[in-house]
């Protein structure tokens, strides 16, 4: 019999969602918690899917004719047009992922592919079926994943083939090239997989090439007539064998490789099956980084359930439509996709007259519902206002999950309402999966929180004394966020000084201050790096005021300065040309498009615009309650977003802050050069 979902126990009390473990708690730190739900899952409990071949047997188990992986083909070129959704079943992924592993294993065995420490076989693709077909095949044949981020700059993407020691790499044909210039320096790649079939002329070019620097280059569709011809049965794995290499992007050096295994992997997805329900064959939208954790643990979540993988055509442009045609159940997202869905909506709904009151008054009645009862629903406002809404992202949503950086409660209570279906917030990390704690369903009152523990880990609070967070501070204990479960890493891979920073005593410490509240949720409210301390001796955690910041819809990114010899705060903020355009228009009596660049660089050089802005970015940290030596006193504005391509941002969007302080330098200075503002004024 599969496994199957596990919801959340009637009349469940909210008031308490996480327990204290008894005996636990020891000077300098809290107790430790539990999800009061489910209590501590791991590898021992009964039917618990333990390796990554379980998780793919149980999806098989509840309907192997059932779809599993999906794309839209491409029907015309010019122009470019896709067409519906085609799809293959769990029997046809698990007929591929068997060739496609048996050809590794026995390339490997034969020495045609090297492994050194490890079988290591990397992919370097955008999503698409291919990227799960590989991964899944890795899986069966007990070889290890390691991702390459389809964004990862020319020096990263080097470091990690020859630190992981990759002698395979699958990939589309757009990055062979750059594989194969780039030969000399990776000596230990020996085959290059196209994902994509070559045409005979490239087909001929890319082999020759390949064969002056010793890569073959081959396409998978000859791995996979390879691999009929030398079919192998599935080699066994246990929970403690290493399934994948995971690098995360540093924001001050090379990638750190997280050592993940089977057990980490699968018993993260499994309990992601806990508190959910879904009907047979969901269907995920997958359109978020399969590179990063959080996509990657989210579909192996998918497929653990019987559910279908839908992948967007690679056009973020056109991910409204692929969300008509798919109409997915699970929309996995980030606070920046979710944030710019709301200001659309209060936008288009937020007008004059009649429409704008009917709009405000269904927002509002249903806020009130949501906050005293928890119900999400209401026939009559679903039906007048919200069901265009939801209809905008296919009309069947059941679930929407954010992570990956904070959200105000604002955002998500909105979301829940709009879309009339569950929105949960969750935290996570490449070093436990991506799975840590998250909302349950139906809690009218997590919005701004991330929730308990989640089944699978234990979580503790550690004194941070140099911020002044300590686990006896009253309300709520405050402190360092430490965790441990199946799901936790144990080492970075080839890297002692990283591994001895991250775990102490077996707990990782994430290095994020939380806070629990009294119903037993976590709460992130600062960072315990990228601290500095002002000239009049204040500490200020810049991540921290950026994110507070970060909610104004008038911010598209925002970098916050500080020097050791200042006493107040600088930014650099880029605004969201939506947003500005209007405030623009009415400013300056003349109508500016969110199109007119050319117009808008102009009207960011005006100082009532400055000061607009000034006042909005003031009355968004009024609202965050900012000390006053944590608000900034001065900004610069830019058209000129930070980015992967000119190294202000990592792969997965994290400012790099020397790089972005570098490219506006001489603006940040020259902000310092007219000395110290008025405590009463905000002029620039």
């Amino acid at each position: 019999m599969p496994v199957t979902t596990i919801p959340l126990p009637e009349n469940f009390d909210y008031d308490n969602q996480s327990y204290v473990v008894p005996g636990t708690k020891r000077p300098g730190q809290t107790a430790h918690y539990r999800n009061a739900a489910f209590g501590l899952v791991s590898v021992e409990t009964p039917n618990a899917l333990k390796t990554l071949p379980e998780v793919f047997n149980n999806g098989y188990s509840m309907n192997p004719d059932a779809r599993l992986l999906g794309h839209r083909p491409v029907l015309s070129t010019n122009p470019l047009k896709f067409g519906p959704y085609v799809w293959q079943t769990y029997r046809e992924v698990d007929i591929r992922r068997r060739r496609i592993g048996s050809a590794l294993h026995a390339l490997f065995q034969s020495g045609e592919l090297v492994g050194q420490d490890m079988e290591t076989v990397g992919i370097w693709s955008q999503n698409r079926p291919e990227w799960q077909l590989v991964e899944l095949a890795l899986h069966a044949y007990s070889k290890v994943g390691v991702s390459l981020y389809d964004t990862l700059g020319k020096d990263s993407v080097e470091y990690i083939i020859n630190h992981a020691q990759l002698s395979v790499i699958f990939t589309t044909v757009d990055h062979i090239p750059a594989l194969l210039k780039m030969a000399p320096k990776i000596p230990v790649l020996k085959m290059i997989v196209s994902f994509d079939p070559l045409a005979p002329q490239t087909r001929a070019a890319l082999a020759a090439w390949g064969e002056t620097v010793d890569v073959q280059v081959k396409e998978l569709g000859e791995i996979e007539t390879f691999g009929e011809a030398h079919l192998a049965e599935l080699i066994p794995v246990t929970a403690d064998k290493i399934a994948s290499l995971c690098y995360t992007s540093g924001t001050t050096s090379n990638p750190k490789g997280a050592i993940l295994t089977h057990g980490n992997l699968a018993m993260s997805a499994y309990s992601n099956m806990y508190g959910i329900e879904y009907p047979p064959n969901s269907c995920l939208l997958s359109y978020l980084p399969l590179a990063h954790i959080y996509e990657r643990v989210v579909e192996l979540t998918t497929i653990a359930v019987g559910g279908c993988i839908g992948f967007f055509t690679a056009d973020p442009l056109r991910l409204l439509e692929d969300a008509q045609y798919l109409k997915p159940h699970f929309f996995p997202s980030v606070p920046r996709v979710l944030n710019r869905v709301y200001q659309s909506a209060m936008t288009a709904g937020n007008v004059p007259g009649l429409k704008g009151a009917l709009f405000r008054t269904a927002v509002q009645t249903k806020l009130d519902q949501l906050h005293k009862t928890g119900v999400n629903t209401h026939a009559l406002w679903d039906a007048l206002v919200f069901r265009k809404v939801r209809a905008v992202l296919g009309g069947n949503l059941l679930l929407v999950s954010t992570g990956s950086a904070p959200i105000s409660a604002e955002v998500i209570d909105f979301l829940k309402i709009a879309f009339f279906c569950e929105v949960t917030e969750g935290y996570g990390m490449t070093e436990n999966c991506g799975t840590c704690t998250h909302t349950f369903k139906g809690d009218p009152s997590c919005g701004g929180t991330i929730g308990p523990p989640q089944p699978v880990n234990e979580l503790k609070l550690v004194d941070v004394p140099s911020m002044n967070y300590m686990t006896d501070d009253k309300p709520n204990p405050r402190g360092e966020l430490c965790v441990r479960g199946s799901n936790c890493f144990s080492s970075y891979y080839k890297d002692e000084k990283n591994t001895k920073e991250t775990m102490h005593d077996g707990w990782i410490h994430t290095g994020d201050v939380a806070e629990v509240d009294d119903h037993g949720r976590f709460k992130i409210i600062d960072r315990v790096k990228n601290i500095m301390k002002l000239a009049q001796g204040e500490y200020v955690a810049l991540e921290k005021v950026e994110n507070m910041y970060t909610a104004c819809p008038l911010v598209g990114q925002i970098y916050v300065h500080g020097d050791s010899l200042q006493s107040y705060l600088l930014a650099v903020v880029i605004p969201d040309p939506i947003v500005l355009a209007p405030i623009a228009s009415t400013i300056l009596g003349t109508k500016i498009t969110p199109e007119d660049t050319a117009l808008l660089k102009a009207a960011i050089q005006d100082h009532r615009i400055v000061e607009e802005v000034m006042k909005r970015l003031s009355v968004e940290a009024k609202k965050n309650k900012l000390a006053g030596f944590e608000c900034v006193k001065r900004i610069h504005l830019s058209l000129d977003p930070f980015c992967i391509e000119d190294n202000t941002l990592t792969p997965t969007l994290k400012l790099r802050r020397k790089d972005a302080f570098a490219k506006y330098k001489s603006e940040l200075e020259a902000l310092y050069a007219l000395g110290e503002p008025k405590s009463d004024s905000s002029k620039l």
